[in-house]
């Protein structure tokens, strides 16, 4: 039951010159399932990414994070493989040769080398991949290659997600006319650190290689690694930043004048799309804001936000609409600041006071909490009192759904 999520009508979603998708049926897990998806990108473009910081980083993280180490993010990447059903995780050595043999594949058929291919997974864990069903679907996904399959992308590659995520748009920068577009899946294991939860963003802006690693860290920072479900961070996480300078405009240095024009739509895409993981998680009814303020630094402002998320008590509550608050001070109080002075802390709940100097704001009655409660999107806010720095992570509520769609997954 998805919060809020709008997905674009597919005459909506501008396709992205020099990027071309397929799309396939290998049977990975479900006969006939749309499973296998291919990206192929124009000669040129630049690439980076951002993955999972899982000490057990699923077989093709640790390939991608290879092949663009030896590229430093250039233009020698020329296309991504991602297959659904199965994660090529915790599969050692085996894992590790399925996914060098994807691109290996790939490769031949494309005319590229192996280092120029990219592959992606997602689904269950310690399952051994069937590369000969992948070998044999990717001559069907090449031959379905069109720059105007990103709709059927978005559809492909989900797993748990009950809905697609989708973010298109065409914006003016200098005397240019720039598409962005991209797709992300996830809706249970997520909290990306930077379920399975792959993101893909493609403009038709140059953007020079020695600042696309940067731009994608700092985007993910603003969106994929401000969200989180459940609080697993996933072996398989990805955000994939692709720009292949079809358009026109090449951006060279951060002091272009129209870097920042650039990088701000790119941020609201990454949000988009990051959000809308949140609004599709498994069995969520509510999406919630919590915006820790008045901080000292980000660390502590973030410590403070995820234990509010994460708390199994504040979003069990949430789905009940219990105005049982004092779960919220509670996790303010053991996220880590030991030197936290309570008297200073103020929580609102959407427009209503809760809490302050220690206690119980005298004006605050229950009805009014559970009024906010009830709503599909809930702002929570903190102040700390501490200093001046602001953070904000997007999360939802636990559902009996939740733990029926986990307990079922493999079955």
């Amino acid at each position: 039951m998805a919060v809020n999520l709008v997905i674009p009508d597919r005459t909506a979603v501008h396709s992205v010159a020099g990027v071309e998708i397929g799309i396939a049926s290998a049977g990975i897990r479900k006969a006939g399932k749309k499973d296998l998806t291919i990206f192929r990108l124009a000669s040129g473009s630049t690439v980076a990414g951002v993955f999972t910081t899982n000490r057990f980083k699923a077989a093709p993280v640790q390939v991608c994070e290879a092949h663009l180490a030896l590229t430093e993010g250039t233009t020698n990447i020329r296309a991504l493989v991602i297959n659904t059903g199965n994660a090529n995780a915790g599969t050692g050595e085996t894992g590790l040769n399925v996914a060098n043999q994807t691109c290996e594949t790939t490769a031949q058929l494309l005319g590229l080398t192996p280092q120029a291919v990219l592959p992606f997974s997602t689904g269950v864990i310690l399952e051994p991949l069937p590369i000969e069903k992948i070998q044999s679907a990717l001559p069907r996904a090449i031959a379905d290659l069109s720059p105007d399959n990103w709709f059927d992308a978005a559809h492909s590659i989900m797993t748990t997600d009950t809905l697609p995520k989708i973010y298109s748009t065409q914006i003016k920068v200098g005397e240019q006319r720039i598409t962005i577009t991209g797709i992300s899946k996830g809706a249970g294991m997520i909290r990306p650190n930077m379920a399975t939860m792959l993101g893909y963003l493609a403009t038709d802006a140059g953007i020079a290689a020695p600042i696309m690693n940067d731009l994608v860290k700092d985007l993910a920072n603003h969106s994929f690694n401000r969200i989180t479900v459940d609080g697993d961070t996933s072996t398989n996480d990805s955000f994939i930043l692709m720009a292949t300078g079809q358009s026109g405009l090449l951006i060279q240095s951060k002091q272009d004048p129209m870097f920042e024009t650039l990088k701000q739509a790119l941020t609201v895409a990454a949000r988009d799309l990051a959000q809308k993981i949140v609004r599709d998680a498994e069995g969520a009814t509510k999406f919630m804001t919590i915006a820790v303020e008045e901080a000292g630094n980000s660390a502590e402002a973030l410590k403070v936000a995820y234990a509010i998320a994460h708390s199994p008590l504040v979003k069990t509550a949430f789905f009940a609409s219990d105005p049982n608050l004092g779960r919220i001070l509670a996790a303010i109080g053991y996220a880590g600041i030991d030197d936290l002075d309570v008297n200073q802390v103020k929580l609102w709940l959407g427009d209503v006071l809760v809490a302050q100097d220690g206690g119980r704001h005298p004006d605050y009655l229950e009805h009014d909490g559970q009024r906010i409660m009830k709503e599909p999107e809930i702002l929570v806010r903190v102040a700390l009192g501490r200093g001046l720095t602001n953070e904000t992570v997007y999360t939802c509520d636990f559902s009996h759904e939740y733990v029926t769609i986990n307990a079922d997954y493999r079955s």
